[in-house]
């Protein structure tokens, strides 16, 4: 059966991804795809994506703002416009979207399915019932506005698709995974983000085939007067109680603080920077510009590539990688956010021409950060977040509100 995973609250934001970080986050998150593809394969990757928890991560790790609902519109897009032309190699499609193109999923999913061989018309269909489900059979409050479906060559798909609610100022995303799930009504769901908003209307959780299923009789039988007449007679009574499930709590405060980052995690991972750092990064991979900001930053990029499910319960911390581009927790460091890309696409391009070592040395980063972890120690959140401030200008610091000034200048706008 299909396995639930976890919930968030994803507070409601404005705005839009600026073009500069819309292009970096395009060929960061495909160059991310090819790497777990590469390491764990298609089906993981489905996985991940069909995970809230990773999910959010990989949207902090590319410079979105760390706790809002945009992370799920900026990242689906990203990686629909970076694996558009990585389709035919990597066997994976990217269809639907926000607003209108959520609605061009079918046509998208026909068109792929005309292209490798695979029954659009079913796909499509899988498409509808998902859409049906999370704004008729689960009734929550929240509005779909986002549907999105990533199928691959093999005929398995994710979709991660989102509803909002403006009355509560929060979002809510739900995710599908096509592996072992054996029914579309039947508790489907990878996972559904969002804090429970009290009583809901679930007819997908197993508890309600009965219901299902006396509903139907209700349809076919009594006929609209009598579900008139029934709920009428029900008014008032109370639902039983919705399943419990782990949530992640994406609090509404824009700064990152001490209490959203795991710290033994992030000492680990700037431990394991100046560890590995000169051994594997300067001598190995010999990219110009690569220094210990940037290999901090391939530290964290490492463990959205190999990370653990249980490592991504505070997505917070891998804001510290890119920043932010509402300069939450700071300015996005173009450079070196540029110099993660070259390193990534450098060791992806040779590990495809059959020389791994590249993203060997990306992986024992991932490795020593977990071991260091238990030992490590380092500055406080809150002070390294003031001294990636400090230095925002030395390494290319932009935001929504422009680029950062050197140190003791006005701060420019626009």
């Amino acid at each position: 059966m299909a396995r639930r995973a976890g919930s968030a609250d994803l507070p409601l934001h404005g705005g839009r991804v600026p073009p500069w970080l819309g292009r970096r986050m395009t060929r960061l998150g495909a160059v991310i795809t090819e790497a777990i593809i590469l390491e764990y394969g298609r089906d993981e990757l489905l996985r991940r994506l069909a995970h809230p928890f990773w999910f959010q991560s990989l949207g902090c790790v590319m410079g979105m703002d760390w706790h809002s609902s945009g992370i799920t519109t900026s990242v689906i897009g990203a990686l629909k416009r970076g694996l558009a032309p990585l389709s035919k190699e990597l066997g994976l499609h990217v269809c639907g979207g926000r607003g209108r193109h959520s609605r061009e999923t079918p046509a998208e999913l026909l068109a792929v399915g005309e292209r490798v061989g695979l029954d659009g018309e079913a796909l499509a269909r899988a498409s509808r019932l998902v859409a049906k489900v999370d704004s008729a059979a689960v009734q929550d409050g929240f509005d779909l506005y986002l549907h999105a479906f990533i199928v691959a060559d093999d005929g398995r798909w994710v979709v991660v698709q989102q509803g909002m609610s403006d009355e509560r100022r929060q979002a809510r995303r739900y995710h599908w995974l096509s592996e072992g799930m054996a029914s579309f009504v039947e508790a489907p769901h990878a996972a559904i983000e969002g804090r429970g908003q009290g009583r809901i209307v679930n007819l997908t959780d197993r508890r309600a085939a009965a219901s299902r299923g006396r509903q139907l009789d209700l349809l076919g039988g009594i006929g609209p007067d009598g579900i008139l007449r029934e709920l009428a007679r029900i008014e008032g009574r109370s639902a039983g109680p919705q399943p419990l499930l782990p949530h992640l709590v994406m609090p509404a405060h824009h700064d990152v603080r001490a209490e959203d980052v795991v710290a033994r995690r992030l000492h680990g991972a700037l431990a394991a920077a100046a560890d590995r750092g000169p051994q594997d990064f300067s001598e190995l991979l010999l990219v110009p510009g690569i220094g210990a900001r940037t290999v901090r930053a391939l530290a964290m990029v490492a463990e959205v590539v190999h990370g653990a499910p249980c490592r991504f319960t505070d997505p917070a911390r891998f804001s510290l990688a890119h920043g932010g581009k509402d300069r939450h927790p700071f300015p996005v460091p173009i450079r070196v956010y540029d110099r993660t890309i070259e390193v990534m696409k450098s060791a992806v391009l040779k590990a495809k021409l059959g020389n791994e070592e590249e993203l060997a040395a990306i992986r024992r980063l991932d490795d020593q950060a977990r071991r260091l972890e238990r030992a490590a120690t380092g500055p406080s959140v809150p002070a390294l977040i003031a001294a990636e401030r400090a230095s925002s200008h030395e390494y290319g610091g932009r935001s929504v509100f422009g680029w950062e000034p050197p140190p003791g200048k006005a701060e420019t706008g626009g």
